[in-house]
């Protein structure tokens, strides 16, 4: 929704969070773009009696019940997980699902720069997009093709047309198929989501119409409520840690410090680097 196109997802450039969560850094490489939110689907207006009639209700996705296989089946606005709700009676969960079908789907917006153009070459060799390579001009899929290499890494610790120097690697992600390795197994959702990304003509490359909306609908996301994704808890949360010297280095550099004093000619000052 900012319009930003960032265009240098990679590791390095992902920080954790002392709650856990992740935030982005560098943007030196982004590009601001003004942003037009769209409406592209419109709700039932018929959906607005059963709001009414029923106050507490989550439509969000990834509050789908595991036997209901309709988006719009409805369940406590506490859920982060289908499975906490999984004691209920195959009746009632059918009884909630067929209620849940009168519900239409919630308006879509597409707030992002999907129709962005240019023709910078900038990014790292690795993460670039096919048509940033090839020069043909690019837009907000780019980000979603790195978003795929990097969902790649972190399940298989490499990235997928990586060669033997920069332009080896280029030809290889302009020219080469994307291939899984068979080690480690992952699920059919994971690599069902990569393939949707690593798509190298972007106008059919996952996300490219209708943005996040689509990558949120993904069955890899399933379990997720977007909608209260800042209150969850991470899975795993980073121990505090305090940055400081050993006592031995810092010992040995106050005698250092003493020792360039007394020399007292030199105008040049001394760092540690670490």
């Amino acid at each position: 929704m900012l319009g930003i196109i960032y265009r240098d997802l990679k590791p390095e450039n992902v920080l954790v969070r002392e709650d856990g969560h992740i935030m982005l850094s560098d943007f030196d490489l982004s590009l601001r773009c003004a942003v037009s939110p769209t409406l592209v689907k419109s709700a039932n207006p018929s959906s607005e009696s059963f709001r009414r009639n029923n106050p507490v209700y989550c439509v969000q996705p990834a509050c789908i019940e595991p036997s209901c296989v309709q988006p719009s089946c409805v369940v406590p606005t506490t859920c982060f997980s289908p499975r906490l709700f999984s004691s209920k009676s195959k009746k009632q969960q059918k009884q909630k699902c067929d209620t849940g079908n009168q519900v239409s789907a919630l308006p879509e917006l597409v707030a992002e720069p999907t129709d962005a153009r240019s023709m910078s070459f900038v990014g790292t060799h690795e993460y670039l997009a096919p048509e940033i390579i090839k020069g043909e001009g690019h837009g907000s899929a780019v980000d979603w093709w790195t978003f795929g290499i990097f969902l790649y890494e972190l399940l298989f610790g490499k990235t997928p047309f990586k060669g033997s120097g920069n332009r080896a690697t280029l030809f290889n992600v302009v020219g080469q198929p994307l291939r899984f390795p068979e080690f480690p197994v992952v699920s059919f959702g994971a690599r069902d989501l990569i393939r949707g990304l690593l798509v190298k003509d972007p106008q059919h490359r996952l996300a490219y119409k209708r943005g996040a909306t689509e990558i949120k609908q993904h069955p890899f996301f399933e379990g997720i409520n977007w909608a209260l994704i800042r209150c969850a808890s991470p899975p795993e949360i980073p121990k505090p840690f305090e940055i400081g010297r050993p006592l031995g280095t810092a010992a040995s550099a106050s005698q250092k410090a003493s020792q360039t004093s007394e020399k007292g000619s030199d105008n040049y000052l001394e760092f540690d680097f670490f």
